[in-house]
């Protein structure tokens, strides 16, 4: 510890803005993954699905296709609208 702190002692007294730049950088990496936010962003990727569902004609034999493509089926999004 004692080594990491003479080391950014050493690279204030040389290059400040360097430094802090660097100091920038790094908290810019580690800062998302800390973030509330990462959490919400999660739930909704995982609850809207990647394609959007193309409406299919039911003959009947389908059962797990809605009739209607506005018909309630899968998740229920209540946490997102109370966002």
């Amino acid at each position: 510890m004692a080594a990491i702190g003479r080391f950014l002692k050493k690279a204030w007294n040389k290059e400040p803005v360097i430094t802090v730049s660097c100091g920038i950088g790094l908290l810019a990496c580690i800062l998302p993954a800390l973030s509330p936010l990462t959490k919400y962003t999660g739930m909704m990727n995982r609850a809207v699905p990647y394609n959007y569902p193309v409406p299919v004609r039911d003959d009947g034999n389908l059962p797990d296709v809605p009739a209607h493509p506005s018909d309630p089926q899968g998740q229920n999004l209540a946490w997102l609208k109370n966002l």
